[in-house]
């Protein structure tokens, strides 16, 4: 069994496709079959099941694919450290994050990464929770990831900041005569009879989607007017007036009108943290460094 043959089996998952996989590797079809067959024959059994429209795992790839994924990462990761430290090609980084602070907090990180190291090959990796952005870290998905919490993180972590929960009302609300710094904020009781624009991708906190939480402390039941998928839709649909959400105050400015936005109170703030499996080095430790600096 060779790491070669594990990268071949790792990216054909992740391309869903042979054909995709080999482009990827530059590699033709037929080598990569022939190497993935050879992997088969070495672990017992059948990894992938093919498919008339692409691939999927059997049980043995799932079982086999976790620690494949670690052995590929942690191969292209040590790569990449050699190459930085070696200042080949400026280097290469992988970052990973959850999508609301990938569209907020880490636009502006990663446009001063570029401006300070323009060498430098940059890759995202944005996920919906914040538990599949930390189990994909677990397999080495990135040298560095962005999220909120690191409680049960094995490795090291870095807090970088804070995100301030803000809530965003239609434009002929009676609440935006409370916008601005010098507005009052607004306790979540007031917001009882109010229709809520609710996010899939919205946080769960102790077993429990965030605002089913926080305003069942509050003392009610938020009753939702609309759903969507991405924090970004959330945002802007509550913006034309489709109801009211709580969004990261990062997401706002390119989203939101500033009228429209109210503090809640008491202020909801939860830290940023910064995370990996082992010590960052090269462009990671100046990536982290740019966090650093806000």
């Amino acid at each position: 069994m060779s790491l070669r043959q594990m990268e071949y089996l790792v990216t054909v998952v992740e391309e869903t496709s042979f054909t995709r996989a080999a482009e990827a590797l530059h590699v033709t079809q037929s080598a990569l079959s022939h190497q993935i067959k050879a992997l088969e024959r070495e672990v017992g059994g059948p990894l992938l099941e093919r498919l008339p429209r692409g691939v999927r795992l059997t049980p043995m790839g799932r079982a086999f694919l976790p620690d494949a994924e670690l052995a590929v990462r942690s191969a292209r990761q040590a790569r990449r450290a050699a190459r930085a430290a070696a200042g080949a090609g400026g280097g290469e980084l992988e970052i990973a994050t959850v999508h609301g602070l990938a569209v907020g907090v880490l636009t502006r990180a990663v446009a001063r990464m570029r401006r300070l190291h323009p060498r430098v090959t940059l890759r995202l990796h944005e996920y919906a929770t914040e538990d599949e952005l930390h189990d994909r870290m677990a397999r080495g998905i990135a040298d560095l990831a962005v999220g909120y919490r690191t409680d049960d993180w094995p490795g090291p972590s870095w807090q970088i900041g804070e995100e301030r929960i803000v809530l965003v009302v239609p434009p002929d609300d009676p609440l935006c005569a409370r916008a601005g710094a010098d507005g009052d904020p607004v306790a979540l009781e007031e917001l009882a009879d109010r229709g809520w624009v609710r996010c899939g991708m919205e946080p769960w906190i102790e077993g429990t989607p965030f605002v089913d939480l926080v305003c069942g402390r509050a003392g009610f039941v938020p009753r939702t007017a609309l759903r969507v998928e991405h924090p970004t839709t959330a945002a802007r649909m509550a913006a034309v007036g489709a109801g009211i959400c709580l969004v990261s105050a990062h997401l706002t400015p390119e989203l939101v009108p500033a009228g429209q936005i109210v503090d809640i109170g008491p202020p909801w703030r939860r830290p940023l943290t910064a995370f990996c499996r082992s010590k960052p080095s090269g462009v990671a430790e100046a990536f982290l460094d740019v966090l650093r600096e806000g």
